[in-house]
């Protein structure tokens, strides 16, 4: 699988008033041709500026950032409007016309690149179909919900027959149900297109539904990349493990106390392994919290654990969890 992306050492730094700011801290990363990549971090984290050198929006200050092997910074001008004509973007505003129809906001880049009407009209029409909004090719964007205008969006992204498809916090503005057929969309497109899709979010759950890897960006460093159910199962860097980590609604019986953080895939989800430790080691745990994640298509489960004080009981405890299968990790 080739890479779309390669970004190596890459740093931006603002200058204003004197004074700076540096935005990305020497980020490398790899995006594979055909994936679903997500980006995610806290707000001012700098994932928005990271997505942004991508099509070279924004200037690195050191580093370099490859497109299909091509240094992004050595283009000339007409070189770089040709890989920015191969990438589209989708935003959290939409940014449709509002003076124009759907359709001729379909049409949008195709005018700009100078397609004759009745063509890009045939093309328009096609990619309206895609996002399920053929009907509505006639009406103002005034007259459109949230999802439908970012299924506008697609639609006008798709239709420049794009490498590449940015999505910079493209469902915060939307609620969770037409998110959620947001998200099902644009895996859709993914796998009948084999379109790549990088998606910039905050939200784990974004991640979690539809990439296949991911970045955590935690102020300009790259905290941890790699595979979605790896990072969910076993987050290794404090900024993965704030993301994934469910918060307790319950408080621990001590402060000092030890808290572990179980992971079962949906295959085991009928196994009582509470009820076997307590049978099978004579040993209990508090349970603080317990949830249901879907990562990737698959179920899992998640709890938060308060063990015994004691630490030849903590072992037995997790050893018991480790031996059946489980993700176990630290919760501090």
């Amino acid at each position: 699988m080739s890479n779309v992306f390669e970004l190596k050492n890459v740093y931006k730094t603002y200058r204003n008033d004197g004074k700076e700011f540096t935005a990305l801290k020497d980020v490398s990363l790899e995006i594979r041709e055909g994936e679903i990549f997500g980006i995610i971090g806290m707000s001012g984290a700098g994932k928005s500026t990271l997505v942004r050198t991508l099509n070279r929006l924004e200037e690195v200050s050191d580093g370099s950032v490859k497109f299909y092997d091509k240094d992004l910074m050595a283009l000339s001008a007409r070189e770089l409007h040709e890989v920015r004509h191969s990438i589209s973007m989708i935003f959290q505003g939409f940014n449709l016309v509002s003076q124009r129809t759907v359709i001729e906001n379909v049409e949008q880049p195709l005018r700009i690149a100078g397609v004759p009407r009745g063509k890009r009209r045939e093309k328009a029409r096609q990619m309206l179909e895609i996002v399920g909004l053929r009907e509505k090719e006639s009406v103002y964007p005034a007259r459109l919900s949230g999802g439908q205008k970012q299924r506008v969006a697609i639609a006008r992204a798709l239709a420049a027959d794009p490498k590449v498809l940015l999505c910079d916090e493209a469902t915060s503005a939307l609620d969770p149900k037409i998110t959620g057929e947001i998200l099902d969309l644009l895996k859709k497109i993914n796998q009948d297109r084999k379109l790549t899709i990088v998606i910039i979010t905050h939200e784990m759950a974004v991640v979690e539904k539809i990439c296949d890897r991911v970045a955590i960006i935690d102020d300009g460093i790259l905290a941890e990349i790699g595979d979605v159910k790896e990072v969910f199962s076993a987050p290794k860097s404090k900024a993965a493990k704030k993301l994934v980590f469910p918060s307790n609604p319950f408080d621990p019986s001590d402060p000092d106390s030890r808290l572990i953080r179980i992971v079962f895939d949906g295959t085991r989800a009928s196994e009582p392994f509470i009820a076997n430790l307590v049978e099978q080691t004579g040993l209990k745990v508090n349970i603080l919290s317990a949830n249901t994640r879907s990562v990737g298509g698959i179920g899992y489960g998640q709890m938060v654990l308060e063990l015994p004080k004691d630490e030849s009981e903590q072992k037995t405890i997790t050893d018991f969890f480790t031996g059946n299968g489980l993700f176990v990790s630290e919760v501090r």
